[in-house]
């Protein structure tokens, strides 16, 4: 196979996102790649999204539009996945934009082979500023014993991500997420991107890492869900550990339990981050109530983890002692650290 001849499926949940649909469905239908599809899924937008994406569909070919009631961006995406008809999947956030020679430079990396994923590389767009965003793998190719030892091994149970468990930012050949549809919750809040990336690069034969590549650009919005504080946050991680926890015994992935005991203590991190942002006063117990169910924290005092950022130790400290005092001083740099305006990137990390 040509890669001329390599269709491209580009999946793009909406979900009320009318100020940059625009934007982000004109970067894709002006790409240099011109075999691709376009799938919008109007994930029960109220603010006129779905609209606009109706207007594209009538005026380009390539693009095909699916209304649903809003079950959030997993169901989004799944329903992409169903009806695609492409190759390859690539996913696009509808508040997001791309280069218009991603795509290209992206197939200029396949080989037609089965299972196989290209990762490029983002940049955060802020009011004020712009920031590149490498991922830390060295750019290369990577198959055999090398993708087995120095990718697959290390996905799980690290305090920083080899390859961010973004669904975005990748070109997956469709067979990486055959079979995957178990593991997917569409409860979940946060973690959901994991349960859908982490099997597929389980499963792939071949990944590369491109170099420099900045052709994703996610837009830094401060009312989005990444943002926010969530009080559901505790019971996604729930839910995402219960999850993973079967992808890791179906799997067989060596050492599987103590990894994923790992990771779960550092998305727990995240959660502690997340009620610290509590705007009720009872946030102190709110945590002590999470933190103290003794399921967790089993799994946080028993389970080593190695810890190098400053910021995570202190999280990783009032997870293992959250007493009032310490649980005070934590909120109030949680609290001086957002009003820098500096909140962490966790759509392309957890």
């Amino acid at each position: 196979m040509q890669k001329a001849k390599y269709k491209i499926s580009v999946i793009v949940p909406v979900y009320n996102k009318k100020d940059y649909l625009e934007q982000c469905i004109d970067s894709i239908l002006s790409q240099r790649y011109g075999n691709l599809e376009l799938l919008l899924v109007d994930d029960g937008s109220v603010d006129g999204s779905g609209e606009i994406c109706d207007k594209y569909a009538a005026k380009d070919e390539r693009v095909r539009v699916f209304h649903q009631q809003n079950g959030g961006p997993t169901a989004a995406v799944m329903t992409g996945m169903r009806e695609a008809a492409g190759d390859y999947y690539t996913f696009i956030d509808s508040d997001d934009y791309v280069s218009k020679d991603m795509l290209e430079k992206m197939a200029g990396c396949l080989t037609g082979r089965e299972g196989e994923v290209v990762c490029c590389n983002h940049v955060l767009e802020k009011q004020k500023e712009t920031v590149p965003v490498i991922q830390p793998l060295t750019p290369g190719v990577y198959e055999g014993a090398k993708l087995e030892e120095e990718i697959k091994d290390k996905l799980l149970g690290r305090e920083n991500r080899i390859i961010p468990m973004s669904r975005c930012m990748k070109l997956c050949e469709k067979s990486v997420f055959e079979g995957n549809e178990k593991y997917y919750d569409t409860t979940l809040r946060m973690g959901d991107d994991f349960n859908l990336i982490y099997p597929a690069l389980l499963k792939s034969s071949r990944i590369v890492i491109m170099e420099e590549a900045l052709f994703y650009h996610y837009r830094y919005v401060e009312d989005s869900i990444v943002h926010a504080y969530d009080p559901d946050n505790a019971k996604s991680i729930a839910g995402w550990y219960q999850a993973v926890g079967q992808i890791v015994r179906d799997q067989n992935v060596p050492d599987g339990e103590a990894k994923l005991n790992r990771e779960y203590c550092y998305m727990m991190m995240y959660v502690m981050k997340n009620e610290l942002r509590n705007p009720d006063k009872n946030y102190i117990q709110k945590i002590q109530g999470i933190f103290m169910e003794p399921e967790v924290r089993g799994r946080i005092m028993n389970t080593p983890l190695s810890v190098t950022s400053r910021a995570n130790a202190l999280l990783y400290l009032g997870m293992q002692y959250p007493n009032k005092t310490l649980l005070h001083i934590l909120r109030m740099i949680v609290k001086r650290y957002d009003a820098s305006g500096k909140k962490g990137n966790r759509k392309t990390g957890i």
